[in-house]
């Protein structure tokens, strides 16, 4: 009876390992632990997990702030394995809704990685400022892009 359940589990426990890693809140870390950033984010949620070469990827990100927001840009800086290798610039108002009121609020950028990326380790850091161009946040995060697709799959 025992080998019985324990046949039954394994398919089930199989299944959820497969589509559990499909997403993931990933651990964030402030630029400057010691600083009051306006902006407070609570959590990245990167979508699909690990990010696949020449698919698109979905990362939101989830957090507050004290004060309305008009206005402003992020900047986007990635590194594989410790090396710089990409920086981007992107209006705040084409990642979220614009004004942003006080409370809670999700920035959300979606974009296809070239299919000869290469697998591995990657970090990230993003930088918020206000239409004044003052620094409203700063935050880094590690991530993954797998093995999953590549340049013969286009």
């Amino acid at each position: 009876m025992e080998a019985f359940r324990f046949k039954l589990l394994t398919p089930l426990l199989l299944s959820l390992c497969l589509v559990v890693p499909l997403t993931l809140a990933t651990d964030v870390k402030y630029c400057d632990k010691n600083a009051d950033y306006a902006v407070k984010v609570k959590g990245v949620e990167i979508i699909p997990y690990p990010v696949a070469r020449g698919k698109p990827a979905t990362f939101s990100i989830s957090a507050s702030t004290g004060k309305a927001i008009s206005g402003g840009k992020m900047v986007i800086d990635v590194s594989y394995y410790g090396w710089h290798i990409h920086s981007e610039t992107h209006d705040l108002c084409g990642e979220t809704s614009c004004p942003v009121s006080t409370g809670n609020f999700v920035v959300s950028h979606s974009q296809e990685l070239p299919g000869f990326t290469p697998p591995g380790s990657y970090s990230l850091k993003m930088k918020m400022y206000d239409a004044d161009k003052i620094e409203l946040t700063c935050i880094g995060f590690d991530f993954e892009i797998g093995f999953g697709s590549s340049v013969a799959d286009s």
